[in-house]
């Protein structure tokens, strides 16, 4: 799983397995080590209409409604997105997405990720 900030935008990457993990649990985490510290990250099915997210106890937990998650998980249907609202006038902008193989070079493995539909299109 991929998670990837930048500003007021938080956005998660599944490869096919996660995903298909996912599906089947209803929740998946990650972490990220820092010497004594660590970051984890993690997607939970909940009750509720939209994608949300909270930061506590250094875990950043994205929430995506369970009918969502089920269509998400057993579809072709790439991703989803939200606005979250966070008080003051701003808000957080969510994206949840399958992971696609890149177009360029990389040197990242991408042997579990989805077949780019843009790869073979000229």
């Amino acid at each position: 799983m991929k998670l990837r900030i930048k500003g007021n935008t938080i956005r998660f990457r599944l490869t096919k397995s996660e995903v298909d993990y996912f599906g089947k649990e209803n929740q998946i985490e990650e972490k990220t080590e820092f010497g004594n510290n660590s970051l984890t990250y993690s997607l939970k099915t909940i009750d509720g209409k939209n994608l949300s997210a909270d930061f506590s106890n250094d875990t950043i937990s994205l929430f995506i409604p369970e009918h969502l998650a089920n269509e998400w998980t057993s579809s072709e249907m790439v991703g989803m997105e939200s606005e979250m609202e966070i008080g003051n006038g701003k808000k957080l902008f969510l994206l949840l997405e399958k992971d696609y193989k890149c177009l360029d070079i990389v040197a990242e493995d991408q042997s579990d990720n989805y077949e780019n539909p843009l790869r073979n299109t000229n």
